[in-house]
């Protein structure tokens, strides 16, 4: 059969359209940078991280902290709890100390563990979102190996994260002459994120919280239930509990320090901790040798920049100086090739 001829009209165009983007012809900006104009950008950039960095650092030392290791002064609760077949023994201990300035403002308690790893894999995912939202208590499908006890009953707030909450008990207490000791009074409330308190933890939809949780258990290592965290604020029980969402919130390295109290700034106490002598009476029950860890109580004053560390102010300061290195070597080299003449001889043959 003779071929029929396919004319132009026949095939499609494979010239772009003519639009300005396809054809490229979009207004454009070429930025022409000058030695003059990357010199000045990279000094200007030094002496901001520098101010900063100082700045910061002033403002983090004029910050009052004390921190108190309490691993070793309580080396025989600390023996105690080794074993788990000592969980239901109560073990208490005193820490007394001096302190030589008063911590004027808002004080803070907190404490800090050392070697407790909450970043590992399997613990973050060990936790149920739907049931922490109070959709359904009974959903533990996520929270291996704490899901259910031996006898299968769903475990309320089920686990590992939920299951090693820190759980000793830290009361301050302040000598007031050598005859009286008085309890400093400490806020357990205000102590979590607004986000955390208000939308990522809510109890169940009910008028009665031990209802509410009928057919669950509470988790191996809590001595009590969920709904009965706070005996004294019916409001702070169940999975809106405050110390229970601080610790919720995990850490990224296996050093850190949680917010425990803030202090409630009556009587004694308007002006902050005035100088003195004080103790802390421990109920330890949170075991930590077991994994060669320790633990502290933090007393830390804050500023406009945070608390007490160094690491941003230092970062800033580090920064500075590595960018101002860097523009004395770049302006070096420029004062140095700046008057030399190339012959085309120089040039490099490709």
């Amino acid at each position: 059969m003779p071929q029929m001829k396919r004319t132009p009209q026949d095939c499609p165009s494979r010239l772009p359209e003519n639009t300005a983007v396809k054809q490229q012809q979009l207004p454009a900006c070429r930025l022409q940078l000058s030695a003059t104009g990357i010199l000045s950008g990279f000094f200007a950039t030094g002496v901001f991280c520098l101010g900063m960095g100082v700045i910061l650092i002033l403002s983090a030392k004029s910050s009052m902290e004390i921190e108190i290791n309490y691993t070793k002064i309580c080396a025989s609760c600390a023996k105690l709890r080794e074993n788990a077949r000592n969980f239901d023994k109560e073990c208490t201990c005193s820490i007394p100390f001096h302190l030589t300035q008063t911590m004027r403002g808002n004080v803070y308690m907190y404490y800090k563990l050392y070697g407790f790893y909450q970043n590992l894999h399997g613990y973050l995912l060990s936790r149920s979102n739907s049931q922490l939202l109070g959709t359904d208590v009974k959903d533990v499908e996520t929270c291996a190996p704490f899901s259910k006890s031996h006898d299968g009953t769903p475990i309320a707030p089920c686990g590992a994260i939920a299951n090693s909450l820190f759980n000793d008990t830290i009361i301050l207490s302040y000598k007031l002459n050598s005859s009286v000791h008085i309890q400093v009074p400490m806020l357990r409330s205000g102590i979590t994120w607004w986000t955390d308190k208000y939308i990522k933890f809510r109890n169940p939809s009910s008028s009665n919280l031990s209802s509410a949780f009928a057919g669950t258990t509470k988790p191996p290592s809590w001595p009590k239930p969920v709904y009965e965290l706070d005996e004294n604020d019916p409001g702070n029980n169940g999975f809106l509990n405050d110390d229970f969402i601080v610790w919720m919130r995990t850490a990224a390295f296996p050093t850190f320090k949680k917010l425990y109290r803030r202090l409630s700034r009556t009587q004694h106490f308007i002006e902050g901790l005035p100088a003195g002598n004080y103790s802390f009476n421990v109920s330890y029950n949170f075991p930590v040798t077991r994994f060669q860890g320790e633990k502290s109580v933090v007393l830390s004053t804050l500023t406009w920049s945070g608390g007490h560390s160094l690491f941003l102010g230092l970062a800033y300061t580090v920064t500075g100086a590595m960018t101002w290195l860097a523009a004395f070597s770049m302006m070096a080299v420029h004062l140095k090739l700046k008057g030399k003449r190339f012959s085309p001889d120089d040039k490099v043959k490709l």
